[in-house]
């Protein structure tokens, strides 16, 4: 693309959403983990009423990371001179005044879904979190399974999903894809397939009886890095969730969330856990092909083709939406919605 992308593969800035942390089973009540996100040092900590606090890492006394210190009742103890905190980020015990100090933490507010903790980067009210949209309103079974670190920026890792071609090239797959975007709102955008060919294909040989019509193949985008792909049979679909963030240097640290509405009784039980693990089979599949590319790339996509129209519509997805910038995650001029 000719003109000068502002965010897009911009490791100087992130896209304003929910951003993954940890695996929520990683922190139990009355836990607190130090956790480095998107350039900022937070703690993050359950305390006894369950809920899930997130805070600038530093104590405002004189910055011992709080990560070091203790949960108590609701809020969250320095270990260095025991200056209490509580649940909204207030000061509300400084034991050698026996009193406390109208001094605040900044809180980042926090969700759970699909095994992960989330933060929310903005400075403005938390919008939807990333999900499944045919899974929006459903109980889930969830497997948290790999996690990875990629040489490339989150960008480029997240449009290999709507990378057509390279279906044909790296995974032999003889197929015509084609994909239209579909706007969900400003912060998601999914692609749906329309896909033909492939007869030659074991793979496509082995799963055609299952399709009435074409292959079934969707990806959703939220907040330019969390992806949501959608596919199998017209009688049973496969989640799978990448949950993606910048590291320092432009890399990418990531998880992969598997995803099966849920199922009652042993049963169902028994049934999702077959389904969970034909999901991981499905998943590694196709990112075996991929994974020597991410750590060699050097992306710059000068020479768009036909083939390339639903990663130049992500790009521009990208490129519309409000920027934030590394570690401070201040907003940054000129990218305001």
């Amino acid at each position: 693309m000719k003109e000068q992308l502002k965010v897009f593969n911009n490791s100087d800035c992130f896209i304003e959403g929910w951003y993954w942390a940890i695996p929520a089973k990683e922190l139990g009540i009355g836990k607190i983990k130090a956790v480095s996100l998107l350039g900022k040092e937070l703690a993050i900590f359950r305390n006894f009423e369950k809920q899930v606090i997130a805070v600038d890492a530093y104590c405002p006394h004189m910055g011992a990371h709080l990560a070091e210190g203790k949960v108590e009742g609701e809020g969250i103890r320095c270990f260095f001179h025991n200056w209490k905190f509580d649940n909204e980020g207030k000061c509300i015990e400084v034991p050698c005044l026996n009193k406390s100090l109208p001094v605040n933490l900044q809180i980042h507010p926090t969700a759970e879904k699909y095994g992960i903790i989330w933060v929310w980067t903005g400075k403005k009210s938390p919008k939807s979190l990333p999900f499944v949209p045919e899974l929006e309103k459903e109980e889930c079974d969830i497997i948290v399974a790999n996690s990875f670190i990629k040489n490339c920026h989150p960008n480029v890792l997240t449009i290999n999903a709507i990378d057509a071609h390279h279906f044909n090239t790296v995974h032999n797959l003889p197929l015509e894809i084609n994909f239209d975007k579909e706007e969900i709102n400003e912060n998601a955008i999914a692609f749906n397939n329309t896909t033909r060919g492939g007869d030659d294909s074991f793979l496509i040989k082995l799963i055609r009886p299952f399709y009435r019509n074409e292959v079934t193949y969707k990806i959703c985008y939220w907040y330019g890095s969390t992806g949501t792909v959608t596919i199998g049979p017209d009688f049973l679909h496969f989640y799978i969730m990448f949950a993606l963030r910048g590291l320092e240097g432009g890399k990418t640290a990531g998880k992969t969330i598997l995803i099966a509405k849920k199922r009652f009784g042993l049963l169902g039980w028994l049934f999702n856990r077959i389904v969970l693990c034909l999901t991981w089979l499905v998943g590694n599949y196709f990112a075996k092909g991929d994974t020597r590319i991410f750590q060699t790339i050097k992306f710059n996509l000068q020479t768009p083709t036909p083939a390339d129209r639903a990663i130049v519509d992500f790009i521009k997805h990208t490129e519309a939406q409000q920027a934030l910038s590394w570690g401070s995650w201040g907003e940054v001029d000129g990218f305001n919605n």
